[in-house]
């Protein structure tokens, strides 16, 4: 394995749209349903909302094993020392190899003055889940958050205080 966290500008939005549609696809139907899953593909990562994403502050990472890409990350700056993960997907193929550990201990190195890091999960989401619980999170609370025509996700927000 030669694992690097790249980063990603505008000319990756497409490869990161590719790896969102075959990851969702593979995990989050049978959580949200499909209907849902098409509904947040096309809201959170048409290249419109990826752009504008990139513009607001999200720095998007590509998971790469040598020209392979297995995954994607992106982080937000809150405030100092404060981090909100948005994302962290990784191919179904290579979940349960450690590469989630090295994928959040790598992004570390790029939150400097790193206090608190913040994300949500699906409280289906229970491989995520127990993943957080390993890696030192903790559940901060619960919330669902409206993001239009009648869906909802239903999170767990949680947190880790390094």
């Amino acid at each position: 394995m030669n694992l690097q966290l790249v980063l990603a500008s505008r000319e990756k939005i497409s490869e990161i749209q590719r790896l969102a549609d075959e990851i969702w696809h593979d995990h989050y139907v049978e959580i949200i349903g499909q209907s849902q899953v098409d509904y947040m593909l096309g809201r959170f990562y048409s290249t419109a909302s990826m752009e504008s994403q990139m513009e607001a502050g999200q720095r998007f990472y590509c998971v790469m094993d040598g020209d392979n890409a297995m995954g994607f990350v992106a982080i937000e700056k809150k405030a100092d020392g404060c981090f909100f993960l948005n994302k962290l997907y990784v191919k179904t193929v290579n979940q349960r190899g450690g590469f989630g550990a090295w994928i959040l201990n790598e992004l570390t190195s790029e939150m400097p003055g790193l206090r608190e890091l913040r994300l949500q999960v699906n409280r289906q989401n229970f491989k995520a889940i127990n993943f957080y619980f390993k890696m030192g999170f903790v559940i901060e609370c619960v919330a669902d958050f409206d993001i239009g025509d009648g869906y909802f996700m239903n999170d767990f927000v949680m947190l880790k205080k390094y």
